[in-house]
């Protein structure tokens, strides 16, 4: 195994542990609701949506950690989280303790989402960016699985089941803090956020011990005259203008395809397709497979195809299962497929957001920022989508207490139709760019740097 393949697969499972943490909250729904005899606002408030607020602020924040104290002491720091997220969420005796430590866990979910695949894409070479990256995704959609699976098993426990469903993450969370330790510096963050070009070079000859470590320091900080350090370090200076509107809208769409939704209220969803629940649990755990296999398949086709044509392809398969979806709802006939109907589409629609918006958001996001504001650019897309999946986990207990599911998966599936289009005109592709080139084809300057340029060339010309 090459230390590039370990080292990633190391900081990827940083994404194991968003992903269980993310999931493992639906098993214990319901439970934690009557336990404490919340209402839907108050349930979805504390209970459900407190880890994503702490992920919206772990994601907001996570770039200051992420550039001041390095990309892997800040993942250091997460694994803490995590662990003590598990056993105080695990050991907690009122609601309001219970969100503390969730709020936790969402802080660690939420660095982690700036700080592992800026890691990741800062040591990968651009051929082998995409699949790299992508591991980080591949982690997520296991660590739901495991959670999914260990909420099904963990449910024939009697009595308050829901503490192990919780506390069983601080075992991944130990192994995870221990192994991250060993993973080297990024050499860009030793680079451009230390000036410290020895140990960035060190670094180097361990990832290629033919490379020219001169070359490949001059190569990053290429993009970094003398003249502009500290210049240009407002993530929303116009300039930056397409990296900072393709950033929100591919991570604003890859909530408002209702991802977190089906994973968050799974059991109650297929509850009101009318499956009794041990058969919803058991079909949350297929749901959970069908994510990994076809995560799996977007890794490997990511480097090959792209990213904008697994966006693509992945848009036909949301509006294909959430139109469907809704008319079931609408029509309130679940005896399809011997009434597993709405199972096989949900299935399909993870299909569909596993090989496209599941295996590209982190990849894109962290590609297409400079390297002078690529923790802040991260930060501000992981952010983005967070706020809107802390928003639908707050929301949709009382949206579902009013509505069925129709008008849920129609709002859906119009919102991924708007995706489509997004990603037929204006989305770029970053297919084997790397990082240096592509700040140079989306970052616009103002029409007076523009202006200073071409009069700086007009000069050299005569």
């Amino acid at each position: 195994m090459s230390r590039i393949l370990q080292w990633s697969i190391t900081v990827a499972l940083a994404g194991f542990l968003f992903g269980f943490d993310t999931a493992v909250i639906s098993g214990a729904d319901t439970s934690l609701q009557q336990l404490w005899e919340l209402s839907d606002l108050s349930h979805g408030l504390i209970i459900m949506s407190m880890a994503l607020w702490g992920t919206v602020i772990g994601a907001i924040f996570g770039n200051w950690p992420t550039d001041r104290f390095g990309r892997r002491a800040t993942l250091i720091g997460i694994g803490v989280l995590y662990l003590v997220s598990a056993l105080g969420s695990a050991l907690a005796t009122d609601p309001y303790i219970f969100s503390f430590f969730r709020l936790l866990g969402g802080l660690g979910v939420g660095a982690s989402s700036v700080a592992a695949p800026i890691y990741i894409s800062e040591i990968a070479p651009r051929a082998r960016r995409g699949a790299l990256v992508g591991l980080y995704q591949f982690n997520i959609v296991l660590g739901i699985l495991i959670a999914f699976v260990s909420n099904y098993f963990i449910g024939f426990i009697e009595g308050e089941n829901w503490r192990w469903m919780l506390g069983v993450e601080a075992i991944p969370a130990a192994i995870y803090l221990l192994m991250i330790c060993k993973v080297p510096r990024s050499p860009r963050w030793l680079i451009l956020q230390r000036n410290d070009e020895a140990a960035a070079g060190e670094v180097i000859r361990m990832i290629d011990p033919n490379a020219n470590i001169a070359e490949e320091v001059a190569i990053i900080r290429g993009t970094e005259s003398p003249e502009s350090v500290g210049k240009h370090t407002r993530l929303f200076a116009w300039r930056y203008r397409l990296p900072v509107l393709f950033a929100f809208l591919i991570a604003a769409f890859n909530q408002l395809s209702g991802i977190n939704f089906i994973i968050y209220y799974a059991p109650r969803i297929l509850a009101e397709a009318q499956l009794e629940t041990s058969a919803a649990l058991l079909s949350t755990a297929g749901i959970g497979l069908i994510n990994l296999v076809f995560t799996m398949l977007g890794m490997s086709l990511i480097d090959k195809l792209g990213r904008r044509t697994l966006i693509l392809i992945g848009s036909a398969g949301y509006l294909l299962s959430l139109c469907l979806i809704s008319w079931a709802f609408y029509l309130q006939d679940f005896s399809a497929l011997d009434g597993y109907g709405v199972p096989v589409l949900l299935g399909v629609f993870i299909a569909a957001h596993a090989m496209g918006q599941g295996a590209v958001i982190w990849v894109f996001i962290s590609e297409i920022f400079p390297n002078k504001v690529r923790a802040l650019g991260q930060s501000f897309g992981s952010s983005v989508h967070w706020v809107f999946a802390a928003l639908i986990a707050l929301l949709m207990p009382a949206i579902l207490s009013q509505f069925s599911g129709g008008p849920v998966f129609a709002f859906f599936a119009v919102m991924m139709l708007l995706q489509l289009i997004f990603v037929l005109f204006f989305m770029p592709e970053t297919k084997g760019v790397s990082l240096e080139d592509l700040q140079g084809r989306l970052i616009r300057p103002s029409r007076k740097e523009q202006a200073e340029q071409d009069a700086a060339l007009q000069a050299q010309r005569s």
